[in-house]
C-alpha cells in the first residue's frame, strides 16, 4: 500500500521500496526524510513517514516547502537547495518585507516569503518588537514611520541596516543606499522623539493630532514628512545589493548573478555540482559558479595553492587548486565574480571535491557557433570537412576549452547542439575566421549574451 501511495503522489520511482537503501537515498535527496542512519528494522515505519511527506509535497507543496525552510533555515546548504527545488516547482521565495513577514517562512500569494528569523542580526526580540507595532498600528509607511514606532533599544541600528540590505523596506522605498544614508540621521531622530514622549514633553504635530482624531493619520503623515533626510543619491548596482543578501541571508533571494546564465550555460556546462557526485573521477567536467571564497593554503615545499568556496543555483561545494594551476589563474580568483571552470572529480574520506584544472571569467567566454541547414547537418561529406577544421584548430587536447555550438535551423525550429569535448578549440575568432573561409557560416557568441 505504501509503495502504491508513494508512487501515485511522486510520479516516479517508489520513493521508498522497504528494505531498499536506493529509494532511501533517493527520499533523502528529495528532502522526504532526514540524514539519519538507516536500519532495515525500522523501513516501515520510514516508509509510512515518507508516504506521508509525500503526500503533503503532492499536495500541499506551498505550505510543506515552507515548513521544511523554516525546519532547516540554520543550515544554508540545505536552504540553497530547497531553494532550488522550489525554483523546479515553479514556487517563487520572496525577501524579507516588514510589512509582510513573520517569524518563519510563510506561505502567502502563491509564493513563500521569507521569514525575519533567517535574516542575521535581527533577533527574537526585535521580531516580536516589530510585529508588535505592526499590529498594533497597522503597516508602516516609511523608515522614519517604523524607526519612530518600534522599541529602537530592541531594534538597534545593526538589525535595520540588515533589515535594509536584505530587501525588507524594498516596498517603501526601493533605493536601498538612499535609506542606508537616510538611516542615520532618522535614527537620530526617532531616539530624540521616543525620550521627549518619555519624559512627557511630546512634540506639538502629536498633541494636535490627539485632539482632531479625523485628522490624526494626516497629521501624523506630516510628522514623519518632516523627519530628516540626506542628499539623494543612485541606489547600489545590482551586484551589490545581492551581495549583501548573500551576506544577510546566507544565498541570494531577489536574484541570483547566475540567473540570467540558465538558458545558455547548459549548452556549455550539462552538469551542475548538485550532480559532481554522480560523476567519473577520470571524466572532464565544466560548471559555470560563482567565487565565494579563496583560502590561500602554503605546501610544505613552499608552493602556494588554494581552496575554493563556489556554488552554482543548485548547491555549493570545495573545488581545490593545485600549486600549477594556481601559478597560471591565481589573478582571476576574485571573491564574488563569475567564473567558467574546467576540472575533474576526486574523491578522498567520502567527500566529493572539484579539482580545478583551468578557469576564465564568464565575461571574457566566446563560444564558436555554426549554422547548418537540414541538409548540411545530413551531408557527411560537409560534416567530415567541418570535423577536419575543428580538429585542426584544437591544437593541444589539454588547451582546448572553449566549446563549438552547431545551430541547425529549419523553417518552423531553431535547434542548438553543443559538439563533444573532441571538438573543443584554442582560441574561438581565429576558429571563426577559419570556418568563414572555408565557407560555413559562423560567429562568437558571449555566454553572457553581450
Amino acid at each position: 500500500m505504501i509503495k502504491i501511495a508513494t508512487r501515485k503522489y511522486l510520479g516516479k520511482q517508489n520513493v521508498y521500496d522497504i528494505g531498499v537503501e536506493r529509494d532511501h537515498n533517493f527520499a533523502l535527496k528529495n528532502g522526504l526524510i532526514a540524514s539519519n542512519c538507516f536500519n532495515k528494522s525500522h523501513s516501515t515505519a520510514y516508509g509510512y513517514v515518507t508516504y506521508q511527506t509525500a503526500y503533503l509535497k503532492a499536495n500541499y507543496p506551498l505550505e510543506y516547502m515552507a515548513a521544511l525552510l523554516t525546519a532547516n533555515s540554520g543550515d544554508t546548504d540545505k536552504v540553497q537547495r530547497y531553494i532550488t527545488n522550489c525554483t523546479n516547482m515553479a514556487i517563487s521565495i520572496d525577501p524579507p518585507d516588514i510589512n509582510r513577514s513573520g517569524v518563519d517562512f510563510t506561505p502567502t500569494l502563491g509564493k513563500i516569503l521569507f521569514g525575519f528569523s533567517a535574516v542575521r542580526n535581527v533577533g527574537q526580540n526585535a521580531i516580536a518588537c516589530i510585529l508588535e507595532a505592526r499590529d498594533q498600528t497597522g503597516e508602516f509607511k516609511s523608515l522614519a514611520d517604523f524607526c519612530d514606532r518600534v522599541d529602537l533599544r530592541a531594534v538597534n541600528r545593526r538589525t535595520l541596516e540588515s533589515l535594509i540590505y536584505c530587501g525588507g523596506f524594498d516596498k517603501i522605498q526601493p533605493n536601498r543606499q538612499q535609506l542606508i544614508n537616510d538611516l542615520e540621521l532618522v535614527y537620530d531622530w526617532a531616539q530624540s522623539r521616543a525620550k521627549d514622549r518619555a519624559s512627557g514633553q511630546g512634540n506639538l504635530l502629536d498633541l494636535l493630532g490627539d485632539g482632531f482624531s479625523s485628522t490624526q493619520n494626516k497629521r501624523a503623515n506630516n510628522v514623519f514628512e518632516t523627519a530628516p533626510k540626506s542628499q539623494p543619491v543612485m541606489d547600489f548596482t545590482p551586484q551589490e545589493k545581492l551581495q549583501k543578501e548573500k551576506e544577510l541571508l546566507g544565498f541570494y533571494v531577489s536574484d541570483h548573478p547566475l540567473k540570467s546564465l540558465r538558458k545558455i550555460a547548459p549548452l556549455l556546462t550539462p552538469i551542475n555540482l548538485s550532480q559532481l557526485g554522480e560523476q567519473k573521477e577520470e571524466i572532464r567536467l565544466c560548471a559555470v559558479v560563482m567565487l565565494n571564497n579563496v583560502k590561500k593554503v602554503v605546501t610544505k615545499k613552499g608552493d602556494q595553492m588554494a581552496i575554493l568556496q563556489i556554488e552554482d543555483l543548485t548547491t555549493q561545494t570545495e573545488a581545490v587548486v593545485f600549486p600549477k594551476t594556481y601559478e597560471r589563474i591565481s589573478s582571476l580568483l576574485v571573491v564574488d565574480t563569475r567564473l567558467i571552470i574546467w576540472g575533474k572529480v576526486d574523491r578522498r574520506d567520502e567527500q566529493t571535491q572539484f579539482i580545478l584544472e583551468d578557469a576564465e571569467p564568464v565575461e571574457t567566454v566566446q563560444m564558436v557557433m555554426v549554422e547548418l541547414n537540414p541538409q548540411q547537418a545530413n551531408n557527411i561529406d560537409y560534416l567530415h570537412h567541418l570535423k577536419t577544421i575543428l580538429q585542426e584548430q584544437s591544437g593541444d587536447k589539454e588547451k582546448a576549452k572553449m566549446p563549438v555550438i552547431g545551430i541547425i535551423q529549419t523553417e518552423n525550429s531553431r535547434k542548438l547542439v553543443r559538439l563533444g569535448w573532441q571538438f573543443c578549440v584554442q582560441d574561438s575568432r581565429i576558429t571563426v575566421q577559419a570556418l568563414q573561409n572555408a565557407s560555413f557560416t559562423a560567429h562568437l557568441k558571449s555566454l553572457t549574451g553581450s
